[in-house]
């Protein structure tokens, strides 16, 4: 069995446990901070900083510490108890869909969709789908298409709310320590999927697109429990992420480091990883610069096999099929999933099965199923509830 995340990372993080939390403030990276051809030199300094694979291992610790010191997260208050909500199963083409809440602070609801396989060898493989910016991400076809057909492959998937989107309430998406409650979120999610004690602790996966690739690259690279990655339109070297909750606080550079998204990307080699880009963002140069330097790392970490990159020079900024379908093919074959189960005679992906279902269908908290009477409603508190210690 792993070590809750709590033990793992005051493991991880015990060299630098005095450390001050806010001494190394220095600068918000956030945005486009630099020019194409700029971000380029950027990776470009950072790789002379290391030749040999024990030389990244130290820098890719120097990055995760950074990353933790910067969200304020070096020491987590003590897990709690999960109270997990699950009502109004649907049964779908070879898939279940229930909506599902739990508790990762005392009286905060992470809220979201649990999709289990209809059939599926036990432990199942265990994926987290975060979303970008749009309202009611988790509940728009796309994220639908996305969980259902991992569901049908044979993973047991869980899609839930940013916070201040869709149901999670009430601490605002633009607060100034977004990052930090949102990335403690994803931990927690990883302890929901765990608790069902149904999930393969060896085969876990997350994806998600633009913030929620953000908050895919981020949680691999803290939580060590993540065994594949797949960032969707969002690694990049001279763009930091626009939101509070990607770079509101300085996970970027201190006193003590200095890095970018592609780095700590890079970070969880040699675990799988897989980068979608397109022509239409800030991805349109990953073929060409991003990617190059995770194939170095990779190499050095003797994994090149184990980094991809699917690479859609006429697309936009999205999850759409094309890309779905290239995550499908990647998490198939590095979680041992039955690809097979959505393609046509043609060896196609077919997503014609999934049932789409209206944003009220989906809900957590409708107004006949009310949130638990104690649920906190002072957001301040609840982000101050990360200060907690054991």
């Amino acid at each position: 069995m792993r070590m809750p995340h709590i033990v793992l990372l005051a493991i991880a993080l015990l060299p630098l446990a005095t450390a001050s939390a806010h001494a190394e403030i220095q600068t918000l990276f956030r945005g486009e901070c630099f020019t194409e051809a700029a971000g380029a030199r950027k990776l470009g300094d950072f790789a002379a900083q290391y030749d040999t694979p024990e030389e990244w291992h130290d820098r890719a610790e120097r990055i995760r510490h950074g990353v933790l010191r910067g969200m304020n997260l070096q020491q987590l208050p003590p897990p709690g108890e999960l109270k997990p909500i699950r009502h109004t199963v649907r049964n779908e083409d070879g898939y279940t869909v229930e909506n599902v809440a739990f508790e990762s602070l005392p009286g905060f609801w992470v809220t979201g969709n649990l999709y289990l396989p209809e059939k599926a060898e036990q432990p199942a493989a265990g994926v987290l789908c975060p979303h970008g910016h749009l309202d009611d991400n988790r509940m728009l076809e796309q994220t639908q298409k996305r969980c259902a057909a991992l569901a049908r492959m044979g993973a047991i998937v869980l899609a839930w709310d940013m916070i201040g989107y869709g149901e999670s309430r009430p601490v605002p998406h633009r607060h100034s320590e977004a990052v930090r409650l949102q990335t403690y979120n994803s931990m927690r999610c990883v302890d929901f999927l765990l608790s069902l004690g149904a999930v393969d602790e060896t085969r876990l996966a997350v994806t998600g697109e633009s913030g929620g690739g953000t908050q895919s690259f981020l949680l691999a690279a803290v939580d060590p429990r993540i065994d594949v990655s797949a960032p969707v339109v969002m690694v990049s070297a001279h763009f930091y992420g626009g939101c509070m909750c990607e770079s509101g606080m300085p996970i970027h550079k201190s006193a003590e480091h200095e890095t970018n998204n592609v780095e700590i990307a890079a970070s969880i080699a040699p675990r799988p990883q897989l980068l979608v880009s397109c022509g239409g963002d800030w991805t349109r140069q990953t073929p060409t610069v991003e990617f190059p330097y995770l194939q170095r790392v990779y190499g050095l970490m003797g994994a090149a096999g184990n980094v991809e990159n699917a690479h859609f020079a006429d697309e936009q900024h999205d999850y759409g099929p094309s890309k779905r379908a290239a995550v499908y093919r990647f998490l198939a074959k590095h979680l041992k999933l039955d690809l097979g189960r959505i393609q046509n005679d043609k060896g196609e992906i077919d997503e014609s099965f999934v049932t789409v279902h209206d944003r009220d269908a989906l809900l957590v908290f409708p107004p006949d199923k009310p949130r638990p009477d104690y649920a906190e409603t002072d957001g301040e508190k609840i982000v101050r509830m990360l200060d907690r210690r054991g």
